[in-house]
């Protein structure tokens, strides 16, 4: 009666407990990854600088800035920004580190650069950051823009614990292998 009524028109023929076990672990089953809607990507290539100083002992100190990140927490970092269209790297990193922390600041050389990728607004941002060892010339943290939250002179050994991305803590790693 049961192989009848499975084969009556109308009513689909239900599936045996052997056939059910292998549809949830095939690939379409339990467990596969579902695809992803497709984002766009978009190339961003912006430079900024780790800006330092010499303390009257001798120590070296190094310029972060803060922002708060989308979940609203400080994250402290480099200044860094967009490169405009013309615009050199090196250029570039000095603008931004002028605008972001109010400091003039020279190139002394490449750090070289860092790559890593974002989602923003369903966005994929892929990344490439310039930077350079500049050291500060002089400056005044209050005629920055309001881009950044706060602007502070850290140890150098702070300031490598303190910096919020793993790629900038490279850079600072870098840094602090050239000033000794």
């Amino acid at each position: 009666m049961t192989a009848e009524r499975s084969k009556q028109p109308g009513r689909p023929r239900r599936r045996r407990s052997a056939e059910r076990a292998q549809a949830t672990t095939s690939k379409a089953g339990r467990g596969a990854r579902r695809p992803r809607p497709r984002s766009r990507t978009q190339q961003e290539v912006s430079a900024g600088g780790v800006v330092y100083r010499r303390a009257d002992d001798g120590r070296v100190e190094i310029l972060l800035a803060s922002r708060r990140t989308r979940r609203g927490s400080l994250a402290w970092g480099l200044a860094k920004g967009g490169i405009e269209p013309g615009e050199a790297p090196e250029d570039a990193a000095v603008r931004e580190v002028r605008e972001e922390t109010g400091f003039r600041a020279e190139i002394e050389q490449s750090l070289g650069s860092t790559r890593y990728f974002y989602v923003w607004d369903n966005t994929r941002i892929r990344k490439t950051v310039h930077f350079f060892l500049m050291r500060a010339v002089d400056g005044d943290p209050g005629e920055r823009d309001d881009e950044m939250e706060e602007v502070r002179w850290f140890p150098l050994e702070l300031a490598l614990k303190r910096a919020g991305y793993r790629g900038e803590r490279d850079v600072l790693a870098k840094a602090a292998e050239l000033l000794g």
